[in-house]
């Protein structure tokens, strides 16, 4: 009997060490087909480590991480992304040179069957390819609401605009996951309420698993079917989104005792800290 894949993510028991630094100890995640999932925990926690090693950045010391069922510790960030994992970063990484159509271009590049002597001699194989991939990128630019931006040059775009643009380009390369690292970081009231939105579009109507690491929790309380909290590299909490706001342990842990909601003091927090920077 074949044996039915219920999870698209598989993180078991991942302990991450730099020298005498553990940066995540014995952290376990299920991803569910279709979900979303956030992780929250502040600076120093071991968020984006986690996601590194997901994406094959980094090499767990111990544990395992199945995608799909299959494990993939230590394979490269190329084979990982030819299996259908597909990430953005904290801090904007487009070729801000290139287009908005280019971009995405790009992010087509690991699924992409042509080879170098069919690009030197205009097979047919290519020639097909590129007329695919260009449409296909007309697609995801009107999917993602930058069609009037098409061929602008990245770095002329709205900040909203880029990091819409940079999922655009993750999107390319056909993911069943998504890693999302602070996708609403920076932007205004109206720029993140559009994040929502996308996300939630992404996940009923592309299909996909998300799984994102931010600091609005707003934003988490509103879009996660489930929230993993990390402190110091270790899991504290895990579970729905009115589980971790009512959790003492997460309360305790970030934002002392009090009476204020949870959302409303970790945003708080967040805001302080930036005043501090």
């Amino acid at each position: 009997m074949t044996k039915k894949i219920t999870h698209v993510l598989e993180a078991n028991n991942i302990t991450i060490t730099f020298g005498g630094l553990t940066a995540v100890n014995d952290v376990s995640l299920q991803v569910p087909f279709q979900s979303i999932i956030s992780i929250i925990g502040p600076n120093g926690a071991g968020k984006t480590t986690f996601f590194n090693a997901i994406s094959g950045f980094y090499a767990c010391d111990s544990g395992t991480i199945l995608f799909q069922d299959r494990p993939i510790n230590g394979i490269p960030t190329d084979e990982v992304a030819n299996l259908g994992i597909s990430r953005t970063y904290q801090n904007i990484r487009l070729f801000t040179n290139m287009t908005v159509v280019e971009n995405i271009l790009i992010g087509q590049q690991p699924r992409l069957r042509a080879t170098f002597v069919d690009t030197i001699l205009q097979t047919y194989r290519n020639r097909r390819e590129e007329k695919q991939s260009i449409q296909k990128a007309s697609n995801l630019i009107d999917f993602v609401g930058l069609g009037a931006y098409a061929d602008d040059v990245a770095k002329n775009l709205p900040y909203g605009a880029q990091r819409r643009l940079e999922i655009a380009r993750a999107l390319g390369n056909n993911p069943h996951l998504l890693l999302l690292d602070e996708p609403c970081a920076g932007m205004n009231p109206h720029e993140t309420a559009a994040m929502i939105e996308l996300i939630k579009t992404l996940r009923s109507q592309l299909k996909i698993a998300i799984v994102l690491i931010e600091h609005d929790m707003k934003v988490v309380m509103n879009i996660s079917d489930s929230i993993l909290v990390l402190d110091h590299g270790e899991k504290i909490a895990q579970g729905t989104p009115e589980e971790i706001q009512s959790d003492q342990r997460v309360i305790e842990a970030y934002l002392g005792s009090g009476t204020e909601n949870l959302v409303e003091k970790y945003s708080k927090r967040k805001a302080e800290n930036r005043k501090v920077d």
